[in-house]
């Protein structure tokens, strides 16, 4: 079967990609490893506008639900595979350009394709960031705070995701030390209220040089680059929050990236280079990405695909 589109990717820009598919009932396959968006791990989410607060799980379950509310017999749901590669194919009757998506399961084709893909967690890179992943550091506070009550921890990262994981560890660690390698990035309010906290510590212009300890993590050590010397803190646990990786690799091959491997697009209806694809979210090189971004991007480009089906 040839599909009209492929979306690949199931956060926000997948799902809302899929309600619109299915509403101007385009023949749609949704190809995405799972539901869980970055904002998974999130335990209370505040800016998904119509909700005034919900968890990133809750989010997440509420998303695919309303995916596949739509359309059973226009969308298909290929759930648990991972991407690999689209490549450039033709039809074998008409000669007509298609694209063909192989996964680790399968392939599909399709005439137009919506990459939904979002990003991966950054990993710190530093000495001992590998030995003591697991054993000290982690990327998830929501998942791993409980286990460092009590503790001496660190969260290295001064946007808002850093300020929201202090803002949890605080609830039952003993203190909190946070370190951004400029002045924090993080909404002044977030910083305002995290900050007010008597166990909480935020330092600037702090950036991490290695991670420490003998079986399990013991210290962190940064360089103060404002004061031009080096500190050691003794904690027990470190949550890395410094960011993210677009997961672009299965489609670098056939259409431009930018220089951190996003998908270049056309704000105006996000197209990417190559004729008959598109992308959405934070797998883009869009000024900002949030949830509620992400969501409007993959509209606006279901939008202009249903166009260009129209006419190809």
């Amino acid at each position: 079967m040839i599909y009209d589109l492929a979306i690949i990717g199931g956060g926000p820009a997948g799902a809302a990609g899929a309600v619109y598919a299915a509403r101007k009932r385009l023949k749609t396959v949704v190809i995405t490893k799972d539901w869980l968006g970055q904002s998974n791990v999130s335990e209370k989410i505040e800016n998904w506008v119509g909700t005034i607060a919900i968890s990133g799980f809750e989010l997440s379950q509420s998303l695919e639900k309303h995916a596949k509310a739509y359309g059973k017999d226009v969308l298909d749901f290929v759930e648990g595979q991972y991407v690999n590669k689209v490549i450039n194919s033709k039809t074998q009757d008409t000669n007509k350009k298609i694209f063909t998506i192989t996964t680790d399961k399968g392939s599909y084709e399709a005439r137009a394709v919506l990459v939904t893909a979002g990003s991966r967690r950054r990993k710190l890179d530093v000495p001992g960031a590998d030995i003591f992943e697991h054993k000290g550091l982690t990327y998830c506070a929501t998942c791993d705070g409980p286990l460092y009550g009590d503790q001496d921890v660190i969260v290295v990262g001064g946007g808002n995701a850093g300020f929201e994981s202090a803002s949890q560890l605080l609830a039952y660690c003993k203190s909190v030390t946070l370190l951004s390698r400029s002045e924090f990035k993080a909404d002044p309010g977030t910083v305002e209220a995290v900050s007010k906290n008597p166990k909480f510590k935020g330092i600037e212009f702090a950036v991490p040089t290695e991670i420490k300890g003998d079986k399990f993590l013991t210290s962190l050590a940064y360089r103060d680059t404002k004061a031009n010397i080096d500190v050691e803190l003794k904690v027990t646990g470190v949550f890395a929050e410094i960011g993210s990786v677009p997961n672009t690799d299965f489609i670098k091959e056939i259409t431009k990236l930018d220089q951190y491997n996003h998908v270049i697009v056309d704000a105006k209806n996000q197209r990417a280079s190559t004729e008959g694809i598109w992308a959405a979210g934070d797998c883009t090189d869009g000024l900002y990405h949030q949830n509620n971004i992400a969501a409007g991007d993959a509209v606006k480009a279901i939008e202009d695909i249903y166009i260009w089906l129209q006419k190809n």
